[in-house]
């Protein structure tokens, strides 16, 4: 896994059957992995996606003297030796989630000083929210471009607004406040479902969050905190993909493992599209769907509004709908760049600025070598080459074996021709 030799042959249109049950949330299980940091006791953390970053954030739980456990999705954290002697640059470079060792380290040490986070393709994101949330609990943020560099006396709860719906912002104030007496109240907080996972492992441990699911948290922080177990929400963008990805081929799929109210935006856009599927309380079946329409508009935003992370995805979609869709990418720059690779393919793109693009269908694509670029343009990649015409080679595929956990197996249990080969 995660080779950069690698890359994936897919030969495209057939459909896809079966049944396919999602990993757990990589998104919740980075920031609550961190939080188990919080106590010298043993958690106990299940449904663990087994991907890329969840290995590198082992990586640098070894170098700060964390014992680990991993097996058959089970992580056994033994933070009771933590310890800030050896932090290289070498796996905090690679991985942006790096972000979420900052809220628990802070609390654990008076002074933290750590490389900055790296692996981000989006565009800059600055650590501007972090250091924000920092100071509003009284610490002295000494540098945070080159690195994080942070130091504190003691830390005292704080009432705050949120200068922007950061995800990893709110997931380090949460953490901080848990062990911080006193009450914290905040506004504007993020509200993914992973980020109301970690409020829920956190209250298990002993923390009292309430108005988990909303933008307003009051968290009365504890004097201590205990180990505990935990099961992670399954992960909704890839239900989303492998929805997508049944539709692209005419499949009949039924997805498993979700919450499949974490997703109404999507349902949504599915409908407005013509799809046909049916949802239960934790799975989704998919039906061959014929005469897709475009949409009027796939503007993404902050939850619980469509997700950035299945904007591309659902391209590949549109390229297979009748009439010209709109794509408004509001929170990375960066997150339309997979559009050149999908012209490649033949695709009927119009480039309207780095966040704008229009999308006119339906086309058939074709296979040709195309490169994943980031995460979940690698999904999207993937889907693309599902139903082109011919047969798609995709390089860069670490990108992909960092967020969803053994894709081409699921999708060759599903009748899928995908083959990982060394490039």
């Amino acid at each position: 896994m995660n080779n950069p030799l690698q890359k994936f042959i897919v030969e495209g249109q057939h459909k896809l059957s079966g049944t396919v049950t999602v990993s757990g949330s990589k998104n919740a299980a980075l920031p609550i992995l961190c939080a188990a940091l919080l106590t010298d006791d043993v958690s106990e953390i299940d449904n663990v996606p087994d991907i890329a970053d969840i290995h590198t954030l082992f990586k640098i739980f070894e170098e700060l003297n964390v014992k680990v456990e991993f097996s058959n999705h089970k992580a056994k954290i033994d933070p009771s030796k933590l310890s800030l002697s050896k932090i290289t640059d070498k796996y905090i470079n690679s991985m942006r989630a790096s972000f979420l060792l900052m809220g628990p380290l802070l609390q654990r040490f008076p002074e933290v000083h750590i490389p900055f986070p790296g692996g981000c393709v989006l565009g800059k994101r600055s650590a501007f929210a972090h250091s924000y949330v920092f100071k509003a609990f009284g610490a002295e943020v000494l540098d945070d471009t080159q690195t994080l560099h942070v130091r504190r006396k003691k830390l005292q709860a704080t009432n705050l607004t949120m200068p922007e719906l950061s995800v990893t912002a709110t997931e380090n104030l949460i953490m901080l406040a848990a062990l911080t007496p006193g009450k914290t109240e905040v506004r504007l907080a993020a509200m993914e479902p992973h980020v109301q996972d970690l409020c829920k492992f956190l209250n298990s441990m002993g923390a009292n969050i309430q108005g988990i699911g909303t933008h307003h948290l009051v968290i009365e922080g504890a004097d201590e905190l205990k180990g505990t177990k935990h099961n992670i929400t399954g992960d909704y963008l890839e239900a989303g993909t492998f929805a997508i990805a049944s539709l692209v081929t005419q499949g009949e799929v039924t997805v498993k493992g979700i919450q499949t109210d974490q997703l109404d935006s999507f349902w949504q856009k599915l409908e407005e599209v013509g799809a046909k599927f049916e949802l239960a309380p934790h799975e989704v079946k998919l039906h061959p769907s014929q005469n897709l329409q475009a949409v009027e508009m796939l503007r993404t935003a902050v939850y619980p509004s469509f997700p950035t992370d299945l904007q591309a995805p659902f391209a590949i979609l549109l390229t297979q709908a009748d009439g010209t869709s709109k794509i408004f990418e509001t929170l990375f720059e960066g997150r339309l760049n997979y559009l050149f690779e999908l012209e490649k393919m033949g695709a009927n793109i119009q480039m309207l600025n780095p966040h704008q693009a229009n999308i006119t269908g339906p086309t058939q694509l074709k296979g040709v070598p195309i490169a994943s670029i980031d995460i979940r343009a690698g999904a999207a990649m993937v889907l693309a080459a599902l139903c082109a015409k011919g047969t798609t080679e995709i390089s860069n595929i670490k990108y992909i074996d960092r967020g969803y956990e053994r894709l081409d197996e699921k999708l060759q249990n599903l009748g899928a021709k995908i083959q990982r080969v060394e490039a």
